[in-house]
């Protein structure tokens, strides 16, 4: 096990295109941290840097004490878990298992024994002697995490592990994972587009666009405060609502966001958390608000200060709660660039029937009886509101 470093980690292709600029990260031993970001946005670069897949064009990549810019793969000590399975159709479990540590003239004793080690933490004992084509997709994935385990490697790097997995089998096998790392406690990189396993999975968590690193924080900083609002539209599902207004204040001395015609009056408490916001005053902000922070005014009550009205557009009751897709009335926001660049990486975007009000999505309790067509009234959780700068996308907190 050991420390991984990315210190100012910049690629450079030989036709121009840039995919990773001065990406700084410390990954510390025995942490699980999680790359994840859009299509395109550098991850995978990133990771395969690390393996000594793709060489690095700036800065330094080191593992434990050592620079390793220049080292082949083999020399790194690190194992690598991609999409697709890799296993030898003709090899048993335990062959593809022990396959490179036969390779390194590992002791048959030994190697016996590091592959049923690897088989028991991964439930494969009973499997050892079957073929990849009489495994389930999921057993598969666990047998091509174990020829990584036998390395007993520095660090694992892995590379969206369970893309290839139907929807319950990724739900398993991410607890498997998860389970994995805390018994082996092994460095590990884990490269996603599913901001779901991010959030699951990882210590940390580093957000990336376009090459660059937007935040790096535990999951749950992440979703609480966000840095900016590419990292609020890409982190929660379905992503943050956003409206456009004007910070003002009120007659009695504290602050209002203006929306049109509405204001939601802001606590004392979400003022002091934010020493920044007082500098806003009469100039425009992007508030966010996420879903579940939205309630149906008929079941959990109006209140001043802190309503608005809306048309349903779309119910998609799921249980637990319902989704509901809402025309608040107030503008509609015009093309946040940030934000909706991440909502569209995540298809989620509100449905909306009305191109002038703001489309938005709400997490209702199933005691909601709202149906399409109704105007409603709706109950926004003022102390969790999110504020952002305009014009730089920035959340603003200190100033």
């Amino acid at each position: 096990m050991a420390e991984l470093t990315l210190a100012n980690v910049g690629k450079v292709y030989g036709d121009g295109t840039r995919a990773v600029t001065d990406l700084s990260i410390d990954v510390s031993d025995g942490e699980l941290m999680v790359f994840v970001g859009p299509s395109g946005c550098g991850k995978s670069t990133a990771l395969r840097m690390v393996a000594g897949l793709e060489s690095i064009t700036e800065g330094e990549v080191r593992i434990g004490d050592r620079v390793v810019n220049d080292l082949p793969p083999r020399d790194r000590d690190v194992a690598m878990v991609f999409q697709s399975y890799a296993l030898y159709p003709h090899m048993t479990v335990r062959e593809n298992i022990g396959f490179s540590l036969r390779l390194r003239k590992v002791p048959k004793d030994e190697l016996n024994r590091r592959v049923e080690e690897a088989a028991e933490l991964l439930g494969l004992s009973e499997h050892l002697d079957r073929k990849p084509r009489n495994l389930s997709g999921g057993q598969r994935q666990r047998v091509a995490m174990g020829r990584v385990i036998v390395r007993q490697p520095q660090a694992f790097l892995m590379d969206e592990p369970l893309s290839n997995l139907d929807a319950k089998l990724r739900v398993q096998m991410r607890a498997e994972i998860s389970r994995l790392q805390r018994d082996l406690k092994v460095t590990t990189i884990y490269v996603t587009h599913d901001q779901t396993e991010a959030m699951t999975l990882g210590d940390r968590v580093a957000v990336l666009r376009a090459g660059e690193l937007q935040q790096l924080a535990p999951p749950q900083v992440l979703y609480d405060r966000p840095a900016n609002l590419f990292v609020a539209g890409f982190i929660g599902s379905p992503a943050m609502n956003a409206l456009e207004g004007t910070l003002q204040r009120d007659a009695t001395g504290g602050y209002i966001v203006e929306l049109g015609t509405r204001c939601l009056a802001i606590p004392p408490a979400a003022l002091d958390a934010r020493p920044g916001l007082a500098a806003m005053t009469g100039k425009p902000i992007v508030v966010g608000i996420r879903p579940e922070d939205l309630q149906d005014a008929a079941v959990a009550g109006a209140a001043d200060g802190r309503t608005l009205t809306a048309v349903v557009n779309l119910v998609e009751p799921l249980g637990a709660d319902v989704m509901v897709h809402l025309s608040i009335d107030v503008p509609r926001p015009r093309d946040m660039g940030d934000l909706a660049e991440a909502v569209g990486e995540l298809g989620e975007a509100p449905f909306t029937a009305d191109e002038d009000a703001a489309p938005m999505v709400a997490r209702f309790s199933p005691q909601s009886r709202a149906a399409v067509g109704d105007r409603i009234s709706v109950v926004v959780n003022t102390d969790r509101l999110h504020f952002f700068d305009p014009h730089t996308g920035t959340a603003i907190w200190k100033g």
